[in-house]
């Protein structure tokens, strides 16, 4: 690749550190570059350990800007806690409420991460051609039709080609992915051997940091907790807290294990029973972004993934009205989740990614 201008996301951690090193040692000119999203509301004990978004993202910033003063590139921190409220916090607190389970690193991935934080950038004057982070997937420029592609990273304990299904066709045409073919002991390796600041740096886990509860405020609203025969057996402490699969916190004594297999807004009830009923051979999604193609004509063979940890397994994936997708797995899936990503998968390659629809738009899928 010829000599470019490349913004890397550092976070302080590992992954994003040696992507930065393997972009500098290939010739690019680096800068690295770290968000700030955090608006300084209180989060309570909760929230006073390692995630995205908290107080300890000062730490993250210092431990950015000690990787890139020890790799010699420019650094700059970009407060982007408005642009993050607006587009990630707002509307997962919203889905929460509305009793389905968002996944909140797709859409910060594609609304803020590969969008704001580079035009905040350029905006400062600090043009760059691409873009790169620490994500192990990897992307193959206008192999098929003059798309850009989005396949598994080669790592397949590691890789995170879910997380980025979401990304527009242009954010693919500038994203750079250095650890898409490495495993990540060799990350850690090299960032040893360079005697980098982050090579003793545990990853963050949580979204936010110690739990999802600050985004609410007050506005839980307990409510009834029903057996699949309408019966009320308890009750639940506001419908936020709760999602498809859930077993620990239900505060029920039962004879056997009950999940939650359903979550009713209307009734503001959550739907209790045995985890066999978890269990469903069908999802319809909406807001699909195609990566592979423009778009589905015609019912496809696929792999699906509807978690990330989720390797994925065989459906069919079919054109519905309105710009929706059903998908038809060939065996039943454990605990499909409203809220949550299906990603279409055709081989390595990724074919488009949506948002699982809840079950009462899906005519009970």
């Amino acid at each position: 690749m010829a000599r470019k201008t490349v913004v890397v996301g550092l976070s302080g951690g590992v992954d994003s550190a040696a992507a930065a090193a393997l972009l500098k040692d290939a010739g690019h000119e680096v800068i690295g570059a770290t968000m700030t999203t955090w608006d300084g509301r209180a989060l309570g004990a909760e929230g006073l350990g390692r995630g995205c978004y908290g107080p300890g993202q000062a730490e993250s910033v210092r431990a950015a800007a000690r990787v890139a003063a020890a790799l010699g590139i420019p650094f700059h921190a970009v407060d982007l806690a408005r642009e993050f409220g607006e587009e990630v916090l707002a509307p997962c607190a919203g889905d929460y409420l509305r009793g389905v389970t968002p996944n909140p690193c797709l859409r910060c991935n594609r609304r803020v991460k590969f969008a704001h934080l580079p035009a905040a950038l350029a905006a400062r004057g600090i043009a760059s051609e691409c873009f790169a982070t620490g994500h192990y997937a990897i992307v193959d420029r206008a192999r098929a039709g003059g798309r850009h592609l989005l396949l598994r990273g080669r790592d397949r304990a590691k890789e995170q080609s879910y997380f980025l299904a979401m990304l527009t066709q242009e954010q693919l045409g500038r994203a750079l992915f250095p650890l898409g073919e490495r495993a990540k002991a060799d990350a850690r390796a090299l960032v040893a051997a360079r005697g980098l600041p982050a090579a003793g740096r545990a990853e963050s886990q949580d979204f936010i940091a110690g739990g999802y509860r600050a985004i609410f405020g007050g506005a839980a609203a307990p409510g009834p907790i029903l057996d699949e025969n309408g019966r009320s057996i308890g009750m639940h402490r506001g419908i936020q807290y709760y999602t498809i699969g859930q077993r620990r916190g239900l505060g029920i004594a039962h004879r056997a294990p009950l999940y939650v297999t359903g979550i009713d807004r209307a009734a503001n009830a959550l739907i209790v029973g045995p985890e066999e009923k978890l269990y469903a051979d069908e999802l319809e999604a909406d807001e699909f972004n195609w990566i592979a193609v423009e778009g589905l004509a015609a019912p496809m063979r696929v792999q699906a993934r509807i978690r990330y940890r989720h390797e994925g397994a065989p459906a069919t994936a079919a054109p519905a009205p309105g710009g929706a997708v059903v998908v038809k797995f060939d065996a039943p899936q454990r605990a499909i989740t409203p809220g949550q990503a299906v990603v279409l998968y055709d081989g390595e390659v990724v074919v488009g990614g949506g948002i699982i629809r809840p079950r009462e738009r899906a005519g009970g899928a």
